[in-house]
């Protein structure tokens, strides 16, 4: 991955993303996601914001850990300064496309999940319905990435 490469990628899924040096804030499905990377570093972050995290429960908390073992996959939540995420991680050069849709998928995923289902979308334990609604936005992207 390069940050023109990345560039193009944000372009494709948001026309509208705002593009600031190595960083990076898009919307997809009314989410705002927010793109840091590090070159030097070799990292990658991409980020939603879901709540405050001072207001979490105890229970709330280990729920979203345990999906953090399960059905987040790609994705995470963590907290950071007082404010609950969705995150995807991921070494910078090394990250290819497919891979970075699909996390940047996954992340919005694990935020409008948030009180329910808790998860990435990337696959679902189990043979209810949600996966495949999840899976739908992942598949969106991917497409609409599928020129660069």
């Amino acid at each position: 991955m390069t940050l023109p490469r990345m560039a193009e990628l944000v372009l494709a899924l948001d026309p509208d993303a705002q593009i600031s040096g190595p960083g990076f804030s898009l919307v997809i499905d009314d989410i705002p996601v927010l793109i840091v990377t590090d070159v030097r570093a070799n990292r990658m972050r991409a980020m939603v914001p879901i709540r405050s995290a001072h207001t979490m429960t105890p229970e709330q908390m280990q729920r979203v850990m345990q999906a953090n073992f399960d059905s987040a996959l790609d994705a995470r939540y963590a907290v950071a300064q007082g404010q609950f995420w969705g995150v995807y991680l991921h070494p910078f050069k090394e990250l290819e496309r497919d891979q970075f849709i699909s996390g940047v998928a996954q992340t919005v995923n694990v935020a409008k999940s948030y009180g329910s289902l808790y998860s990435s979308g990337a696959g679902q334990f189990g043979g209810g319905d949600s996966g495949d609604l999840q899976r739908e936005l992942i598949e969106r992207l991917l497409e609409q990435g599928q020129e660069i």
